[in-house]
């Protein structure tokens, strides 16, 4: 997946724009799958690396799978996920896209006029998590871009507290998809947490990016727990299914996360190879189901 790609995605999903056409709703799903699901794990995914599915097509095939989450939906589209009683794991809509972060001081004017307006609908629509992103380092060092980030979110915590939503920072991997991407390790996320110093502001722990990145996934969740409040998967090499064609044995990691007591949602993020796309996300729910 390039990062034009899934730029060029967030942005229509940011926009309230499902993809037209039709799709094959039910592949190998059945009714029965809903009894199926063990109840222990708060199941989610992203539209977007389902296109061109539609937004209501993936939410009648995820519930015929037995569980009602989906990742980045913006509020245009909270619309149609109340229509089909499904919850938006993770809300877009306030951000200005992956590159342009909250690092950079000549954002801040507009990331906080953008969060300050979304954060109330997101608290209105009773949603919990926001989603952020640091931006690209464009030259700027690390430390810097801390401090830059952490100035730019201290002024929309105190909103954030007030309507209970919590702004979570997504953890990218630099090396193949998000070049120049800053918040590339978990060490440097746990370290703005630190300083920013409020409990509506947490990581989105990528187990897919942060594999290619620093590794050491289960002793990572299991030591800075506290300061991840979402996680997305995909298979590695390649964004793809979470079979056996991968390194990542994801049973383990979501043992060690809900080992940490974890009760947030797990958002299937992977790009579907097989011509049975519901089947793969039936799949990778069934891999994830502890």
């Amino acid at each position: 997946m390039t990062q034009l790609s899934r730029r060029n995605s967030l942005k229509k999903i940011l926009l309230g724009t499902a993809a037209a056409g039709s799709f094959p709703l039910l592949g190998n799903c059945t009714q029965e799958s809903k009894s199926q699901l063990k109840g222990n794990v708060n199941h989610a995914v992203c539209h977007w690396p389902f296109n061109p599915m539609t937004l209501e097509e993936l939410c009648i095939g995820i519930k015929k799978i037995g569980f009602n989450a989906i990742d980045l939906v913006g509020p245009n589209n909270w619309k149609t996920l109340k229509e089909y009683e499904v919850e938006c794991s993770m809300c877009n809509g306030a951000d200005m896209g992956i590159e342009k972060g909250f690092n950079d001081k000549q954002y801040h004017a507009q990331l906080i006029k953008g969060y300050t307006e979304v954060i109330p609908l997101v608290g209105k629509a009773g949603y919990k998590n926001l989603i952020a992103f640091s931006g690209n380092r464009n030259g700027m060092d690390d430390e810097t871009g801390m401090k830059n980030a952490a100035e730019g979110l201290k002024k929309i915590m105190p909103l954030a507290e007030k309507n209970g939503v919590t702004v979570i920072m997504e953890l990218l991997n630099s090396r193949v998809n998000h070049p120049d991407y800053m918040c590339d390790k978990s060490a440097w996320g746990v370290e703005l947490c630190k300083m920013v110093g409020s409990p509506n502001f947490k990581l989105l722990y990528d187990i897919y990016h942060m594999q290619i990145m620093e590794g050491d996934l289960i002793r990572t969740i299991k030591r800075d727990h506290q300061y991840f409040g979402h996680y997305h998967t995909a298979g590695n090499p390649g964004r793809n299914e979470i079979d056996e064609t991968q390194e990542i044995y994801y049973p383990a990691v979501v043992r060690a996360v809900l080992d940490t007591g974890y009760k947030g949602y797990f958002c299937q993020e992977f790009i579907p190879k097989a011509e049975d796309k519901m089947a793969s996300l039936e799949q990778a729910i069934r891999i994830c189901d502890l």
